[in-house]
């Protein structure tokens, strides 16, 4: 595969290996906000993502216009995983859109909403979250999915919507259909997705190269294991997800992967990790300069009044 373009328009070569060190569920709970807060004080992480539809989303936002310069997106929520911590739709209560189980909650995994939900009503209900973001004051410099759920066929032409008229980066890997047969998608599924991204990186829309992730099931030695899966970084862009959170009674309640998001934040607020971010020669950027990009080409093209 040639190139990815966006490296240039960014000011790298195209050897360059850059990676956006983003987390996850901010604002799932008090744990994750903490530990994004910690983690971009000490300046090891580059972006993160906010789950609007969460108990702690208002503290996230209170902290972000705090932090100006934080780079935080909208982590696209229609999935709802836990047993007794629950979450579900700011846009509806009503069951007919298949967004809501039995419980009234989002449903827990990506099958059933994929299976059951009304395209429309997904994407009036990310437009929802996006919005609600903008109106508590978030720069918000991305959209990107919860579990992947809205990067399914039936719903992926109500995300790149928003995208484009949002003008905002998302979570979109140029990769061709043995790659994303590897991260789980079925064959034909693949296919499709694969055709489209060329299509969509053809028409200028912003790719990546790669996504990379910290594992939520070994919470041992992840300080070494970062290390060799930033040093295997390919050229490009990387996506490189993680689910950091401090360590909390609520945490533990909520979630049974709790001592690797434990994990993943001691790791990244290592001194080890740290330096060998420094010496490692991988760019850190976030999402803001591509977002930025994005609107300055869409406004060059705009015609004068």
């Amino acid at each position: 595969m040639r190139p990815n373009p966006l490296l240039q328009k960014l000011g790298f070569s195209k050897n360059d290996r850059v990676v956006i060190l983003h987390v996850d569920d901010v604002g799932m709970c008090h744990a994750s906000l903490q530990a994004f807060a910690d983690l971009w004080e000490f300046g090891t992480i580059s972006s993160g993502a906010v789950m609007v539809p969460c108990p702690w989303f208002r503290a996230t936002a209170e902290w972000a216009r705090a932090h100006p310069d934080v780079d935080l997106g909208v982590h696209g929520t229609v999935n709802s995983e836990w047993d007794g911590y629950r979450w579900g739709p700011i846009s509806t209560c009503d069951p007919s859109t298949g967004l809501i189980d039995e419980e009234g909650y989002f449903h827990k995994r990506e099958a059933p909403v994929q299976e059951r939900a009304d395209p429309e009503a997904v994407r009036i209900e990310i437009e929802a979250q996006l919005q609600r973001a903008l109106a508590a004051g978030l720069d918000v410099t991305h959209l990107d999915t919860h579990m992947g759920t809205i990067t399914h066929p039936r719903f992926i032409a109500g995300y790149l919507q928003i995208l484009n008229r949002a003008r905002l980066p998302g979570l979109i890997p140029r990769l061709d259909t043995a790659g994303l047969i590897r991260l789980g998608l079925d064959e034909d599924t693949a296919t499709l997705f694969a055709g489209l991204i060329q299509q969509l990186e053809e028409s200028g829309t912003p790719t990546l190269d790669a996504v990379e992730f910290m594992p939520l099931d070994a919470p041992n030695d992840q300080i070494n294991l970062a290390r060799q899966k930033l040093a295997s970084l390919p050229p490009g862009i990387t996506h490189f997800l993680m689910h950091p959170a401090i360590d909390t009674p609520e945490l533990r309640a909520i979630t049974p992967d709790w001592p690797s998001r434990m994990a993943n934040y001691q790791a990244f607020m290592s001194q080890e990790i740290k330096q060998f971010l420094k010496d490692s020669g991988v760019h850190l950027i976030g999402y803001r300069p591509i977002r930025d990009l994005m609107r300055a080409a869409a406004a060059s093209e705009s015609p004068e009044l």
